[in-house]
């Protein structure tokens, strides 16, 4: 009967877990010294079956039992927390296409000191969905102030570093740091940065230029570095030219406090016809965001007023 109490202990499962490791192994024992039982890869699905220090001995759902560093799992509220995720993000627009830039850890929250799960590989190919902002962790909580003549301490002015909400090829959403990420935009709008950072862009419209069609874009722009408290401050709509044979900037408008995500689709215009429209989501001084709708009849674009709403009068400079 102590034997079986025993093996009835050391079965029980106290908990469910995750695996956070591109892969690891699976030992018989804690030891310098052990016989590898198996492999456990990201996103596997674990029993917990007993804990010693900084391992545990665990059961995957094909039988294979072995002891993990505990490092490599994180617990079932974690798992629920990226389903919930992806739940309410599901019908989040895609706002671009990126390639990573190394390995990358996928968080549950902005932050690097966040929960993760899932692995990105370098050069995987992920759809941005949000930007959102988080301080970066800093050396040393405090430092001297200077001038004061005092022994007065004070934290450091926090930085902020961009972070993007990603859905990866296996559909799996969450947060990846924004400097691992970079933008797909096609070579022959993204050479029209002029130093700008592309954070999106859509295809509005297509046009015939001989034997080829041409696709022609609304990209979206911010200063080149992180912290900003706009998601993009400049909009830009390029045409091609079917005469000229090169795209042309049709549409151009700066200083913006733009808010993502930014929709595109199709309406009908009666004597226009159906064409490609796109909305803007945009702050105010007061922080109220409000959209602004835009309609491209190539190469004019033009913004649609909602009925009753007059169009902003020009304003007049003085004579001197």
């Amino acid at each position: 009967m102590l034997f079986l109490c025993g093996c009835t202990r050391r079965n029980r499962v106290l908990e469910i877990d995750y695996v956070s490791a591109p892969q690891a192994t699976l030992r018989d024992r804690v030891a310098a010294v052990y016989t590898k039982t198996g492999t456990v890869k990201n996103g596997d699905r674990v029993q917990v079956l007993e804990r010693e220090r900084r391992f545990v001995r665990v059961r995957t759902d094909s039988g294979a039992e072995g002891w993990v560093e505990q490092r490599y799992l994180v617990s079932q509220q974690v798992y629920d927390g990226f389903q919930k995720l992806a739940q309410q993000e599901q019908a989040d627009p895609v706002q671009a296409m990126g390639t990573t830039r190394n390995d990358s850890n996928l968080h549950l929250e902005p932050g690097r000191e966040t929960e993760h799960l899932y692995q990105l590989n370098q050069g995987a190919k992920v759809s941005l969905l949000k930007r959102a902002l988080a301080e970066k962790p800093l050396l040393g909580a405090v430092v001297s102030r200077a001038g004061t003549g005092k022994n007065e301490e004070s934290k450091p002015a926090a930085i902020l570093e961009d972070w993007w909400l990603i859905r990866d090829p296996e559909n799996h959403l969450g947060w990846v740091l924004g400097r691992m990420v970079d933008v797909d935009a096609p070579l022959e709008i993204a050479q029209y940065a002029e130093g700008q950072r592309i954070v999106g862009y859509f295809a509005l419209d297509q046009v015939t230029d001989g034997d080829k069609k041409v696709l022609e874009y609304l990209v979206l722009l911010t200063e080149p570095k992180d912290g900003m408290s706009f998601d993009y401050n400049q909009v830009r709509v390029f045409t091609w030219n079917v005469k000229r044979h090169r795209y042309e900037t049709a549409y151009r408008e700066h200083k913006l406090d733009g808010v993502l995500p930014v929709t595109v689709l199709q309406q009908n215009f009666d004597k226009e016809g159906m064409l490609p429209v796109f909305v803007l989501r945009v702050k105010d001084d007061s922080g109220n965001v409000s959209e602004r709708k835009y309609k491209l009849n190539t190469p004019i674009v033009r913004r649609v007023l909602p009925p009753g709403e007059e169009p902003p009068k020009p304003t007049r400079k003085k004579s001197r």
